[in-house]
């Protein structure tokens, strides 16, 4: 389905955990089968919680493309630590009785893939993370808008100099995406934690300066 309505991009809202969350699980349904063998209904609400309830963190900010009121991607952005990102604060009220869905080993699985996947940025970094397509509307040119902003991010930013990320090497269009932005592969990264967790045995580190 073309895209006609303008695309507005925005911090994300409490209000667009439901819809962010089911980007993610279709966005990352791989990885998470890596993970746990829940559904993707018990997926989308422990995303939903945990988006909704986790307290916002002054290096790091998701945002949401919107088209007619719905949200159609996000993506989030994370710099290092000393920095006010001025993010729209989330409730804060997370407990683990709100993830237990999951059941506590597979929980735990979930945390230790997420621990394995983050990235501390270095000084002038804003690294790119969960960039996510709702089906129908990849090919429209949605991931691309959303890279303009963070590179417009970086430009505005007097601290900032480049964008960064991490992608399987296997996961050719996600590449070809970010090559087609200009990013170019920095590091070849092997890892037997992600190779285990994951099933990918290659992940490539890709910047993209924009300041000298």
């Amino acid at each position: 389905m073309m895209t006609t309505a303008p695309i507005t991009i925005e911090p994300m809202q409490v209000q667009h955990s439901a819809q962010v969350a089911q980007l993610l699980v279709h966005g990352f349904r791989g990885k998470f089968q890596a993970l746990t063998s829940a559904s993707d209904e018990t997926l989308s609400l422990f995303f939903e919680r945990l988006l909704a309830g986790a307290p916002a963190s002054p290096t790091s900010r998701r945002l949401v493309a919107l088209h007619g009121g719905e949200v159609v991607a996000t993506v989030s952005l994370k710099r290092k630590a000393g920095f006010d990102t001025t993010q729209q604060p989330r409730n804060g009220t997370l407990q683990w009785s709100d993830l237990r869905m999951l059941g506590k080993w597979n929980l735990i699985k979930m945390l230790i893939g997420f621990y394995a996947l983050d990235h501390e940025p270095r000084d002038g970094e804003c690294y790119i993370s969960d960039l996510a397509v709702r089906p129908d509307q990849r090919g429209n040119g949605i991931g691309g808008q959303l890279l303009q902003w963070a590179r417009d991010y970086v430009h505005n930013e007097p601290s900032l100099s480049m964008l960064s990320l991490h992608v399987a090497a296997s996961n050719e269009s996600a590449r070809q995406l970010y090559e087609r932005q200009s990013f170019r592969t920095h590091a070849e990264l092997n890892s037997f934690l992600l190779r285990l967790l994951f099933h990918e045995p290659k992940w490539l580190y890709m910047v993209l300066p924009l300041k000298s």
